[in-house]
């Protein structure tokens, strides 16, 4: 048996069995298969010439289609994308006939002001464990003491570094509460704002925060605050004098159209009561400042 030159031969296989898997018909039978029209191959013309009447050119080839990529698989670390925080707008309250907004159960960014010793911190901390949606307490003061190497006492009096110290826990304090607030959580911040100051105390939270930020007064009075300083341990307490200074500066709050709190008679959880009385009203009427 004879094969067309240049064809390949077909595997050798045992009477009785079939050819071997993927050997094509093809290679047996170099013509064309029995009951196909016979006839000469169309040859194409050569270029230049028309092609003859009734004869159709082959086809080109046709390039391959382009392979699609498969879609990457979905992300199964279990990240939760977090809104990006901004600055906090005025809260508003569904409008209630009849009904006093109620602060324990609305988002807020608070900042309560007040001197050494007046119970910021301690009132803060009350405030923030007895609401009914989550609320988190940043303090300025725990912010500033985050640096350890080089921390400015406050003890050495007021300079340069612990400038740009302060100005530093108050920035970062201010990212906290956006990111805090922009997942739903309330805030409230703690620190000794001078109202002789604006620009680096109260203007500075309201740029860090934004026009959202409701700010309180802590203010009691002279012998109660020297007493609490009393108290302290640490760099956290200061000379009588120093406090004596600060408390006099913040007298200035009076007049300013912000609410003040003077807590020289209330406990820890009845200044809270009070707050939340002066955060609903701050609500229904938001302080200019």
């Amino acid at each position: 048996m004879q094969h067309a030159v240049g064809s390949p031969l077909p595997p050798p296989h045992q009477p009785g069995q079939l050819p071997h898997a993927g050997w094509s018909s093809a290679a047996h039978h170099p013509g064309p298969h029995p009951g196909a029209a016979q006839g000469p191959v169309p040859v194409p013309p050569p270029p230049g010439f028309p092609a003859p009447t009734g004869v159709v050119p082959p086809t080109p080839p046709q390039p391959p289609a382009p392979q699609t990529t498969a879609a990457p698989a979905p992300d199964t670390t279990g990240h939760v994308p977090l809104p990006p925080g901004g600055p906090v707008g005025v809260p508003t309250v569904p409008p209630a006939p009849a009904a006093a907004p109620d602060p324990a159960a609305t988002t807020l960014a608070v900042l309560l002001i007040g001197p050494a010793g007046a119970g910021k911190t301690s009132v803060a901390k009350y405030w923030a464990d007895h609401r009914r949606v989550p609320t988190a307490h940043i303090s300025l003061d725990d912010v500033r003491e985050w640096v350890r190497s080089g921390f400015a006492d406050p003890q050495s009096g007021w300079n340069d570094n612990s400038e740009a110290q302060y100005r530093l826990a108050r920035r970062t304090c201010g990212f906290a509460a956006r990111n805090f607030l922009a997942n739903g959580i309330s805030c409230i911040l703690d620190d000794a704002v001078f109202p002789d100051r604006p620009v680096v105390g109260l203007g500075g939270w309201k740029r860090h925060v934004g026009p959202g930020l409701l700010p309180v007064v802590l203010l009691p009075g002279l012998d109660i605050v020297l007493e609490r300083n009393a108290e302290r341990t640490g760099n956290r307490r200061l000379t009588d004098e120093e406090v004596a200074r600060i408390h006099g500066r913040m007298a200035g709050w009076y007049g300013s159209g912000l609410p003040i709190i003077d807590n020289s008679q209330l406990d820890i959880p009845g200044t809270a009561q009070v707050l939340d009385e002066v955060l609903a009203r701050a609500i229904a009427s938001p302080p200019s400042w």
